[in-house]
């Protein structure tokens, strides 16, 4: 079974498929609808062969299906019908929680994408626990308000460096973590990373979209 990967993000898309070497990706924004991503994805792996798609989406996914529109692409992904728009089956998961599945190594996880926003996963002995720390209250704002390429922006390096250390540490303790993976376009700016922390890589998203095809992975199937 050949499976297909898109990773949807706010900056790009990015697909890749079983047997090939080189992913692929076109650029997203603010505009963007479903029907345009889909029409993108199919155009880009136009000569790719696959049998089923793995999609990580930027938002919550409830039961396989998207549960709320994305805050950095264009609304109307509630309810569409992606398996109909491949024309193959589909299995969903939140873009954050499918790079945490491909990073997983022990005990419990939590991967945090300093991207467009800020994804997050949980991962608690193997099992993908998806959450959205983006939009929780935090100081004046929330965390994305403090983590997110906006605030990278607005506070400039030094100062977003500082709240990401300080961010993780106390997360570290509140979730009494064994692992910290730090993903997303951002970590680049790093000097370092904060302690306990690695750095995640890009292909990571692709080996977790290739786990949700897995045997033992049918409660991520699309509900209607």
């Amino acid at each position: 079974m050949n499976v297909l990967v898109v990773d949807v993000g706010g900056s790009n898309v990015k697909i890749l498929a079983t047997g090939q070497d080189q992913a692929r990706k076109f650029p997203s924004d603010p505009t963007m609808t479903p029907e345009a991503m889909v029409a993108g994805v199919k155009t880009l792996a136009g000569d790719w062969a696959y049998d089923v798609v793995a999609m990580g989406y930027p938002g919550p996914v409830r039961q396989g299906a998207i549960a709320q529109d994305p805050h950095n692409l264009s609304p109307g992904w509630v309810r569409f019908d992606f398996e109909a728009a491949f024309g193959c089956p589909v299995r969903m998961i939140n873009d954050a929680a499918m790079q945490a599945l491909g990073s997983y190594e022990r005990g419990i996880m939590l991967f945090l994408g300093l991207g467009t926003g800020l994804g997050s996963a949980l991962v608690v002995e193997g099992v993908v626990v998806p959450m959205e720390l983006a939009h929780l209250p935090y100081k004046k704002g929330t965390y994305e308000y403090y983590l997110g390429k906006r605030a990278l922006e607005r506070l400039g390096k030094k100062k977003w460096r500082e709240y990401v250390e300080l961010c993780v540490s106390q997360l570290i303790v509140a979730l009494q973590l064994d692992d910290v993976v730090l993903g997303g376009g951002q970590v680049k700016v790093l000097k370092e990373l904060p302690a306990g922390c690695r750095a995640g890589q890009n292909s990571n998203a692709f080996a977790g979209g290739f786990r949700l095809w897995e045997p033992g992975r049918e409660h991520f199937s699309r509900v209607a």
